[in-house]
């Protein structure tokens, strides 16, 4: 791991004591102080292991919500069993393994009951995901790590898990075998694919090393991220819908005002509903800006009981 003196990083902090400058978004950490939450090689961020005593602050407490870039040694891999690896996005995880020993579990195949402790990244559709659940060893539950679009917790809750690892995934695979590409916007160049739980650290390994963006959240800021994602694919899929053969960017560019009012009553309701989540006044812009950057999806109505 590279050595270094001081990390400069974008941070939403709490701290106590003495600062050289209490506006600065860079800050002399301590030792030890953080460990890397999210990776993307071409960040101008980087954030490990600090090598250094010196402190801006005696008790400096940090929640990180931006991105952090890889140093000159690739973290490694954690071996993995992918359910659905047949598919785009269970494909491309698999291809972010350097050591090429995940175990691929087709669709309808069941978790082996002798497979080796790690992380199991379910890359399916959502209306499988309890025979999923029922088909894994009772004691490798907890290991399974959800990847689907929509509202999973209420779902994983009910079957005991809500607990688990969930990331929200903001890349793209146009075609089976190629290369994702990220799903970075002109707002949030940082990447905005998020994980939490258990196989957090796994899996923005993995990410990593496919160059891709990931933030690793604890629970509620993951929440935060899940109601807005939901949101942007239940606006601009709804808005898609009523404007036929929309795609998405046609969505945004088009029926701009259209979306942007929906997003704004959703965002509007869901924070009356529960008070601890709050979206920010530039959410429409921030979902307007993903929204370019997948300016060619096609837009449906579907899943509906997972997403609107």
């Amino acid at each position: 791991m590279a050595s270094l003196s001081s990390c400069r990083v974008l941070l939403n902090s709490n701290s106590t004591g003495s600062s050289s400058s209490s506006s600065s978004s860079s800050r002399i950490l301590p030792k030890n102080a953080l460990r890397a939450v999210s990776c993307r090689q071409d960040s101008p961020y980087s954030l490990c292991r600090i090598n250094n005593n010196k402190t801006n602050s005696r008790n400096f407490r940090s929640s990180l919500t931006t991105c952090c870039a890889s140093t000159s040694m690739a973290a490694a891999v954690p071996r993995a069993i992918i359910i659905g690896a047949g598919g785009r996005v269970g494909n491309a995880l698999a291809a972010m393994n350097p050591e090429g020993n995940d175990i691929l579990v087709k669709r309808g195949e069941s978790v082996p009951a002798d497979a080796p402790p790690g992380p199991i990244v379910v890359c399916t559709r959502n209306d499988v995901l309890e025979d999923i659940i029922k088909a894994t060893p009772a004691d490798r539950r907890e290991d399974l790590v959800f990847i689907q679009n929509g509202m999973l917790q209420p779902f994983l809750d009910a079957q005991g898990i809500g607990a688990n690892t969930q990331a929200l995934i903001y890349f793209a695979v146009a075609k089976f075998g190629e290369a994702p590409t990220d799903g970075v916007t002109d707002l949030n160049p940082e990447g905005l694919t998020s994980v939490t739980g258990k196989h957090a650290d796994a899996i923005a390994a993995r990410l990593k090393n496919g160059n891709l963006a990931c933030h690793i959240l604890d629970t509620d800021a993951y929440k935060v991220r899940m109601l807005e994602k939901l949101i942007w694919i239940s606006a601009f899929m709804l808005v898609g819908a009523r404007h036929e053969g929309s795609t998405v960017g046609d969505v945004e560019s088009k029926y701009s005002d259209e979306v942007r009012s929906l997003i704004n009553e959703l965002a509007a309701g869901t924070s009356a509903t529960d008070p601890s989540v709050t979206f920010g006044a530039d959410v429409a812009d921030r979902l307007c800006a993903y929204a370019r950057s997948v300016a060619h999806f096609p837009t449906a109505v579907k899943e509906f009981e997972w997403r609107n």
